[in-house]
């Protein structure tokens, strides 16, 4: 079996490594950084974490801090236009998933060849041509997004979550500190960490998983299974944090070089129409989707419920299937996830808009990659099933 694994050519990992981002791009022989960040971790202060060390070094970093949550074409056209404008040889994406996606796509969009609109970009296109390389500095544990040739870009015209995917979008360059995660507040915790579970149960359990694929995900399970809850609970302990931290990394590596699948094909739709952040419309989706498909990759599905830690090495796959399936609903439960109702979306705007969302979770590619392929139909009934809870 032929395997094409993609990672980045360097991940510096542990508490304390944003510090050392100046040796990163000195050792790639990048200077010149255009820093992509958001608002909050300009107001708050947090990017100085990166900045201060960065100007210690002697790099004077230009810093672009208008991105959004669920980052938008707009949004990716003015970051680009405003790195075309400076001299900068490299991107820096400094924050949650949303920076790092967007400098992943301004990367692509400041190509000289690239489209007039990142449309053109999306699946099925190999999105392979970057104007500069990216370095990424995660600050939640959840995206994965440091270690991924993907980037997710609303196009605004059409309200679709589009992915795009190719070598362009992978960064050179992680650098992965769990510390930047104590200060996270619960809700994000949670919903990030349920991204990231998503995202290897998702590897691990797809079409197209495979033997390296899944030593990254099978460990992201043992790591983040026993974590979750005592991050949630109490966001101070650094031990649970560097653990999600780590795990939310090798999610991030299983699920670039297998896939996602339904959840996430289902989860882009409700973010771009109902702004739900995506960690948090990944948890509304599990537990119906991993019912719906749990027959079609039992023996995985029950593997993932032994690494988690929630059913024993000795369960039958049909016992730990079952404890699998009465964990991600105890979890959501623990952890305050709440269903597109109780998240307060109109019941008349769900169901006007199913034939859309189903239509655009098929057309995203990944539901083809779910161990059990659902149709249009199919889809809206999950949808529907997920809707009160």
């Amino acid at each position: 079996m032929i395997q094409n694994i993609q990672s980045p050519r360097q991940l510096l990992i542990g508490g304390g490594t944003v510090a050392r981002v100046a040796e990163v791009l000195a050792g790639l022989g990048l200077s010149r950084p255009l820093v992509v960040t958001d608002p909050w971790m300009v107001s708050s202060g947090t990017v100085e974490k990166l900045l201060g060390p960065l100007a210690k070094a002697g790099i004077r970093a230009g810093v672009f801090h208008e991105t959004v949550p669920d980052p938008t074409d707009t949004v990716v056209m003015a970051a680009a236009q405003a790195f075309r404008a400076g001299d900068y040889d490299s991107l820096i994406g400094f924050g949650g998933g949303s920076p790092m996606d967007t400098a992943k796509a301004v990367a692509l969009m400041a190509h000289p060849d690239a489209p007039a609109h990142i449309r053109a970009l999306k699946v099925p296109h190999a999105a392979n041509l970057a104007a500069a390389p990216v370095i990424c500095v995660p600050t939640t544990a959840g995206t994965g997004s440091e270690a991924t040739r993907f980037t997710v870009i609303t196009d605004t015209g059409t309200d679709e979550k589009m992915l795009i995917a190719g070598l362009g979008a992978l960064p050179l360059a992680a650098v992965v500190d769990y510390e930047l995660t104590l200060t996270v507040p619960p809700r994000t915790t949670a919903d990030t960490g349920i991204d990231s579970f998503t995202h290897a149960l998702e590897a691990y359990v797809s079409q197209r998983a495979n033997p390296v694929a899944d030593m990254f995900a099978e460990r992201a399970m043992k790591l983040i299974g026993p974590h979750l809850r005592a991050v949630y609970h109490n966001p101070g302990d650094r031990a649970a944090r560097e653990a999600m931290m780590l795990g939310a990394t090798l999610a991030g590596l299983a699920f670039s070089n297998s896939s996602v699948a339904l959840v996430h094909g289902m989860s882009r739709p409700i973010g771009a129409h109902f702004h739900v952040p995506h960690g948090l419309s990944n948890a509304m989706l599990l537990p119906a989707v991993t019912r719906f498909s749990l027959a079609s990759a039992l023996p995985r599905y029950a593997q993932a419920a032994r690494l988690m830690g929630c059913a024993a090495p000795t369960d039958a796959d049909q016992v730990a299937g079952a404890k699998l399936l009465d964990e991600l609903a105890a979890l959501n439960a623990e952890l305050k996830v709440p269903s597109p109702a109780g998240y307060g979306i109109d019941a008349d705007a769900w169901n006007r808009l199913l034939p859309t969302m189903a239509k655009q979770a098929l057309a995203s590619g990944s539901p083809g990659n779910n161990p059990s392929v659902p149709d249009a139909e199919q889809i809206m009934a999950l949808y529907q099933e997920a809707y009160g809870g």
